[in-house]
Protein backbone atom coordinates (compact mmCIF):
# COMPACT_ATOMS: atom_id res chain seq x y z
CA UNK A 1 0.00 0.00 0.00
CA UNK A 2 2.90 2.70 0.91
CA UNK A 3 4.21 1.64 -2.40
CA UNK A 4 1.32 2.41 -4.51
CA UNK A 5 0.54 5.69 -2.81
CA UNK A 6 4.16 6.59 -3.39
CA UNK A 7 3.86 5.61 -6.76
CA UNK A 8 0.40 7.50 -7.22
CA UNK A 9 2.08 10.66 -5.76
CA UNK A 10 5.34 10.77 -7.44
CA UNK A 11 2.94 10.64 -10.66
CA UNK A 12 0.56 13.62 -9.20
CA UNK A 13 3.75 15.53 -9.09
CA UNK A 14 5.11 14.71 -12.62
CA UNK A 15 1.72 15.47 -13.92
CA UNK A 16 1.49 18.73 -12.09
CA UNK A 17 5.08 19.83 -13.28
CA UNK A 18 4.02 18.70 -16.77
CA UNK A 19 0.66 20.98 -16.20
CA UNK A 20 3.15 23.67 -15.08
CA UNK A 21 5.56 23.87 -17.64
CA UNK A 22 2.45 23.37 -20.23
CA UNK A 23 1.01 26.42 -18.89
CA UNK A 24 4.15 28.69 -18.81
CA UNK A 25 4.67 27.63 -22.43
CA UNK A 26 1.29 28.50 -23.25
CA UNK A 27 1.81 31.63 -21.27
CA UNK A 28 1.65 35.07 -23.89
CA UNK A 29 3.50 37.91 -23.16
CA UNK A 30 1.36 41.03 -23.65
CA UNK A 31 2.71 44.12 -24.95
CA UNK A 32 0.67 47.40 -26.14
CA UNK A 33 1.87 50.92 -26.82
CA UNK A 34 0.23 54.63 -26.79
CA UNK A 35 -1.67 54.71 -29.79
CA UNK A 36 0.22 58.18 -30.63
CA UNK A 37 0.32 56.41 -34.39
CA UNK A 38 -1.72 54.59 -36.67
CA UNK A 39 -2.78 51.20 -35.11
CA UNK A 40 -1.24 49.17 -38.69
CA UNK A 41 1.82 51.96 -38.26
CA UNK A 42 2.45 50.48 -34.53
CA UNK A 43 1.98 46.56 -35.60
CA UNK A 44 4.57 47.39 -38.12
CA UNK A 45 6.75 48.70 -36.21
CA UNK A 46 6.77 46.28 -33.37
CA UNK A 47 6.53 42.85 -35.22
CA UNK A 48 10.51 42.63 -35.56
CA UNK A 49 11.10 44.06 -31.97
CA UNK A 50 8.50 41.21 -30.65
CA UNK A 51 10.10 38.30 -32.42
CA UNK A 52 13.24 39.24 -31.29
CA UNK A 53 11.62 39.65 -27.27
CA UNK A 54 10.61 36.29 -27.72
CA UNK A 55 14.17 34.82 -28.34
CA UNK A 56 14.78 36.83 -25.65
CA UNK A 57 12.41 35.11 -22.89
CA UNK A 58 11.27 32.45 -24.23
CA UNK A 59 7.47 33.58 -24.25
CA UNK A 60 5.15 34.18 -26.72
CA UNK A 61 4.97 37.63 -27.78
CA UNK A 62 2.07 39.66 -28.86
CA UNK A 63 1.15 43.39 -29.39
CA UNK A 64 -2.32 44.08 -28.09
CA UNK A 65 -3.37 47.75 -29.30
CA UNK A 66 -5.39 49.81 -27.39
CA UNK A 67 -7.93 52.67 -28.31
CA UNK A 68 -6.43 55.81 -26.25
CA UNK A 69 -3.76 56.60 -24.20
CA UNK A 70 -5.81 56.40 -20.98
CA UNK A 71 -6.52 52.76 -22.18
CA UNK A 72 -2.68 51.62 -22.27
CA UNK A 73 -2.79 52.95 -18.19
CA UNK A 74 -5.44 50.99 -17.30
CA UNK A 75 -4.41 48.08 -19.17
CA UNK A 76 -0.96 47.33 -17.77
CA UNK A 77 -2.46 48.61 -14.31
CA UNK A 78 -5.00 45.67 -14.64
CA UNK A 79 -2.81 43.25 -15.76
CA UNK A 80 -4.33 43.23 -19.50
CA UNK A 81 -1.03 43.37 -20.58
CA UNK A 82 2.74 42.83 -19.49
CA UNK A 83 4.53 45.98 -20.84
CA UNK A 84 3.67 49.38 -22.48
CA UNK A 85 5.68 51.80 -24.48
CA UNK A 86 4.79 55.01 -22.57
CA UNK A 87 5.32 58.22 -23.16
CA UNK A 88 6.55 60.52 -20.44
CA UNK A 89 3.53 61.70 -19.19
CA UNK A 90 1.30 58.42 -19.55
CA UNK A 91 4.07 56.90 -17.70
CA UNK A 92 3.92 59.43 -14.62
CA UNK A 93 0.08 59.01 -14.99
CA UNK A 94 0.28 54.92 -14.56
CA UNK A 95 2.91 55.79 -12.08
CA UNK A 96 0.64 58.09 -10.05
CA UNK A 97 -2.80 55.65 -10.41
CA UNK A 98 -1.24 52.67 -9.30
CA UNK A 99 0.40 54.30 -6.55
CA UNK A 100 4.27 53.95 -7.09
CA UNK A 101 3.60 50.23 -8.92
CA UNK A 102 4.96 50.84 -12.23
CA UNK A 103 8.84 50.17 -13.61
CA UNK A 104 10.38 51.95 -16.44
CA UNK A 105 12.68 49.88 -17.84
CA UNK A 106 14.85 51.39 -20.44
CA UNK A 107 14.34 54.07 -22.97
CA UNK A 108 16.36 54.90 -26.27
CA UNK A 109 19.44 57.46 -26.26
CA UNK A 110 17.02 59.80 -27.75
CA UNK A 111 14.04 60.02 -25.04
CA UNK A 112 16.79 61.61 -22.66
CA UNK A 113 16.62 64.71 -24.29
CA UNK A 114 13.26 64.59 -26.46
CA UNK A 115 11.74 67.57 -28.32
CA UNK A 116 8.62 68.73 -29.81
CA UNK A 117 7.62 71.27 -32.77
CA UNK A 118 5.28 73.18 -33.94
CA UNK A 119 4.38 73.45 -37.58
CA UNK A 120 2.05 75.81 -39.68
CA UNK A 121 1.14 76.59 -43.07
CA UNK A 122 0.88 80.29 -42.51
CA UNK A 123 3.73 82.70 -43.50
CA UNK A 124 2.54 85.01 -40.80
CA UNK A 125 2.93 82.43 -38.00
CA UNK A 126 7.33 82.64 -36.91
CA UNK A 127 6.94 82.68 -33.57
CA UNK A 128 5.34 81.22 -30.22
CA UNK A 129 3.75 84.96 -29.85
CA UNK A 130 1.95 84.43 -33.17
CA UNK A 131 -0.17 81.83 -31.93
CA UNK A 132 -2.41 84.45 -30.26
CA UNK A 133 -5.63 84.30 -31.91
CA UNK A 134 -4.85 81.73 -34.01
CA UNK A 135 -6.07 78.09 -33.93
CA UNK A 136 -3.87 75.26 -32.74
CA UNK A 137 -3.88 71.71 -32.27
CA UNK A 138 -2.46 69.30 -30.41
CA UNK A 139 -2.01 65.33 -30.49
CA UNK A 140 -4.36 63.40 -27.83
CA UNK A 141 -4.60 65.15 -24.32
CA UNK A 142 -2.49 62.90 -22.63
CA UNK A 143 0.71 62.81 -24.77
CA UNK A 144 3.39 64.51 -23.57
CA UNK A 145 5.38 65.36 -26.78
CA UNK A 146 1.81 66.16 -28.41
CA UNK A 147 0.33 68.54 -25.64
CA UNK A 148 1.70 68.20 -22.43
CA UNK A 149 4.86 69.68 -23.11
CA UNK A 150 3.93 71.84 -25.80
CA UNK A 151 1.69 73.33 -23.89
CA UNK A 152 4.48 73.86 -21.00
CA UNK A 153 6.39 75.78 -23.17
CA UNK A 154 3.20 78.02 -24.12
CA UNK A 155 2.90 79.04 -20.30
CA UNK A 156 6.22 79.53 -20.08
CA UNK A 157 6.41 82.16 -22.76
CA UNK A 158 3.02 83.89 -21.29
CA UNK A 159 0.85 82.63 -23.80
CA UNK A 160 -2.39 80.62 -22.23
CA UNK A 161 -3.43 77.83 -25.12
CA UNK A 162 -6.78 78.39 -23.23
CA UNK A 163 -7.59 82.38 -23.47
CA UNK A 164 -5.17 83.49 -25.97
CA UNK A 165 -5.62 81.28 -28.74
CA UNK A 166 -8.61 81.44 -31.10
CA UNK A 167 -9.60 77.81 -30.51
CA UNK A 168 -7.65 73.90 -29.74
CA UNK A 169 -8.25 71.38 -30.93
CA UNK A 170 -6.80 67.39 -29.99
CA UNK A 171 -6.18 65.53 -33.07
CA UNK A 172 -5.45 62.31 -31.18
CA UNK A 173 -2.05 61.15 -32.86
CA UNK A 174 0.95 63.40 -34.31
CA UNK A 175 0.27 62.36 -38.06
CA UNK A 176 -2.95 63.63 -37.51
CA UNK A 177 -1.91 67.00 -36.04
CA UNK A 178 0.33 67.26 -39.43
CA UNK A 179 -2.77 66.31 -41.49
CA UNK A 180 -4.54 68.92 -39.56
CA UNK A 181 -2.44 71.56 -40.48
CA UNK A 182 -1.67 70.42 -43.98
CA UNK A 183 -5.43 70.26 -44.60
CA UNK A 184 -5.70 74.11 -43.28
CA UNK A 185 -7.96 72.75 -40.28
CA UNK A 186 -5.64 74.40 -38.13
CA UNK A 187 -2.80 77.55 -38.62
CA UNK A 188 -0.60 75.37 -36.62
CA UNK A 189 0.09 72.19 -34.89
CA UNK A 190 2.25 70.73 -31.99
CA UNK A 191 3.82 67.05 -32.10
CA UNK A 192 7.16 65.02 -31.73
CA UNK A 193 10.33 65.35 -33.42
CA UNK A 194 10.30 61.86 -34.17
CA UNK A 195 7.14 61.58 -35.91
CA UNK A 196 7.47 64.94 -37.37
CA UNK A 197 10.91 63.80 -39.12
CA UNK A 198 9.80 60.17 -40.39
CA UNK A 199 7.10 61.62 -42.05
CA UNK A 200 9.38 64.18 -44.27
CA UNK A 201 11.58 61.23 -44.77
CA UNK A 202 8.65 59.29 -46.16
CA UNK A 203 7.45 62.34 -48.23
CA UNK A 204 4.49 62.02 -46.54
CA UNK A 205 4.82 65.86 -45.65
CA UNK A 206 6.19 68.80 -47.91
CA UNK A 207 8.36 70.98 -45.57
CA UNK A 208 8.08 73.55 -47.67
CA UNK A 209 4.48 74.00 -47.00
CA UNK A 210 4.00 72.50 -43.80
CA UNK A 211 7.60 73.93 -41.97
CA UNK A 212 8.69 74.08 -38.19
CA UNK A 213 8.41 77.31 -36.92
CA UNK A 214 9.21 76.41 -33.13
CA UNK A 215 11.27 73.88 -31.39
CA UNK A 216 11.00 73.00 -27.73
CA UNK A 217 14.27 72.57 -25.38
CA UNK A 218 14.75 68.91 -24.48
CA UNK A 219 12.85 66.41 -21.58
CA UNK A 220 12.90 63.40 -20.42
CA UNK A 221 9.74 61.14 -22.52
CA UNK A 222 9.36 57.62 -23.72
CA UNK A 223 10.10 54.53 -22.10
CA UNK A 224 8.95 50.66 -22.20
CA UNK A 225 7.46 50.08 -18.24
CA UNK A 226 5.90 47.22 -16.66
CA UNK A 227 5.06 46.45 -13.50
CA UNK A 228 6.61 46.99 -10.51
CA UNK A 229 5.59 43.48 -8.93
CA UNK A 230 6.82 41.44 -12.55
CA UNK A 231 8.91 38.51 -11.07
CA UNK A 232 12.54 39.69 -11.30
CA UNK A 233 13.78 37.53 -13.40
CA UNK A 234 12.11 38.39 -16.15
CA UNK A 235 12.46 42.01 -15.72
CA UNK A 236 16.04 41.50 -16.23
CA UNK A 237 15.46 39.36 -19.14
CA UNK A 238 13.40 42.11 -20.89
CA UNK A 239 16.09 44.75 -19.56
CA UNK A 240 18.92 42.73 -21.14
CA UNK A 241 17.43 41.89 -24.49
CA UNK A 242 16.78 45.75 -24.45
CA UNK A 243 20.48 46.59 -23.78
CA UNK A 244 21.91 43.97 -26.23
CA UNK A 245 20.46 45.43 -29.43
CA UNK A 246 23.44 46.59 -31.44
CA UNK A 247 22.92 49.26 -34.67
CA UNK A 248 26.19 47.30 -35.96
CA UNK A 249 24.21 43.89 -36.34
CA UNK A 250 22.36 43.67 -39.46
CA UNK A 251 19.86 42.01 -37.73
CA UNK A 252 19.37 44.52 -34.59
CA UNK A 253 19.65 47.49 -37.03
CA UNK A 254 16.28 46.83 -38.51
CA UNK A 255 14.71 47.19 -35.19
CA UNK A 256 16.40 49.81 -34.15
CA UNK A 257 15.46 51.61 -37.36
CA UNK A 258 11.74 51.19 -36.74
CA UNK A 259 12.17 52.04 -33.38
CA UNK A 260 14.12 55.55 -34.23
CA UNK A 261 16.94 54.97 -32.33
CA UNK A 262 20.67 53.42 -31.86
CA UNK A 263 20.80 52.25 -28.85
CA UNK A 264 18.53 51.96 -26.03
CA UNK A 265 19.48 52.94 -22.07
CA UNK A 266 18.49 52.12 -18.73
CA UNK A 267 16.23 54.46 -17.10
CA UNK A 268 14.35 54.89 -14.02
CA UNK A 269 11.23 56.62 -12.50
CA UNK A 270 13.03 59.89 -10.78
CA UNK A 271 13.56 61.00 -14.54
CA UNK A 272 10.20 61.83 -15.26
CA UNK A 273 10.01 64.52 -12.10
CA UNK A 274 9.94 67.23 -14.27
CA UNK A 275 7.46 65.65 -16.33
CA UNK A 276 5.27 65.20 -13.35
CA UNK A 277 5.81 69.04 -12.16
CA UNK A 278 4.85 69.97 -15.68
CA UNK A 279 1.88 68.90 -15.76
CA UNK A 280 0.93 69.59 -12.31
CA UNK A 281 2.11 73.08 -13.42
CA UNK A 282 -0.48 72.91 -16.85
CA UNK A 283 -3.06 71.42 -14.42
CA UNK A 284 -3.06 68.45 -15.89
CA UNK A 285 -2.33 66.12 -13.10
CA UNK A 286 -3.51 67.20 -9.60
Amino acid sequence: MKISLKSILATGLMLAASWSQAQSADHVFRVSAIPDEAPTELQRKFKPLGEYLEKKIGMKVEFTPVTDYAASVEALINKKVDMVWFGGFTFVQANDRSKGQITPLVQRTEDEKFRSVFVTTSKSINSLNDLKGKTLSFGSESSTSGHLMPRYYLLQSKINPDTDLKRIAFSGAHDATVAAVAGGKVDAGALNISVWEKLVEAKKVDPAVVRVFYTTPGYYDYNWSVRTDMNADLKKKLTDAFLALDINKPEDKAIMDLQRTVKFIPTKADNYKNIEAAAKNAGLLK
